[in-house]
């Protein structure tokens, strides 16, 4: 049972991952500084990654501390995804899609760590009372309702249609 859980969960991580990749693909230039509610389509991008990167460790301080944000602090810089106010800062296309690869590789890395014991215990995560088997749902569906933002957002104002996609999805 554990390893169906962990397979299948893996499996819709990484269509999560995919559809928002896809939406990071097909976003022109032109409206990656645009309005998507109250951010812009590259806030929301980060966004998105930063709390499935976020909620894929297993606590602010071993998040703070890896070695791809370690490398890329000029990316991350004062951390304001963490703050009690409206993210101000601005991410360029490629620099989101080296991140994009960072949480895609780290998805099934995490999972792959777990035991029934550890996705039965609490999340480790202060403002979350669930536990790591339910964050990792929560994390998914966190993923899809961005993407479903995006997705609708490129389709009303470029006419660009995002495709379902799965894990298998070849292009992304």
């Amino acid at each position: 049972m554990l390893d169906t859980f962990k397979k299948l969960t893996a499996n819709q991580f990484e269509a999560a991952l995919c559809t928002l990749h896809v939406c990071i693909e097909e976003c022109p230039d032109s409206a990656w500084h645009g309005r998507v509610a109250n951010l812009k389509f590259c806030q929301v991008v980060f966004h998105t990654l930063f709390y499935a990167d976020y909620y894929l460790g297993q606590n602010e301080e071993a998040f703070r501390r890896q070695p791809f944000h370690g490398d890329n602090q000029q990316f991350f810089r004062d951390y304001e995804e963490l703050e009690d106010r409206a993210p101000v800062l601005l991410y360029d296309k490629a620099s989101i899609k080296k991140y994009m690869q960072h949480v895609r590789s780290k998805a099934p890395a995490a999972l792959g760590a777990e035991l029934a014991e550890s996705l039965g215990a609490w999340c480790g995560f202060q403002r979350k009372t669930i536990s790591r088997a339910e964050l990792y749902v929560y994390n998914i569906r966190h993923i899809q309702h961005h993407a479903a933002q995006l997705s609708l957002r490129l389709r009303l104002d470029d006419q660009t249609d995002i495709p379902w996609v799965g894990s298998g999805w070849r292009n992304a």
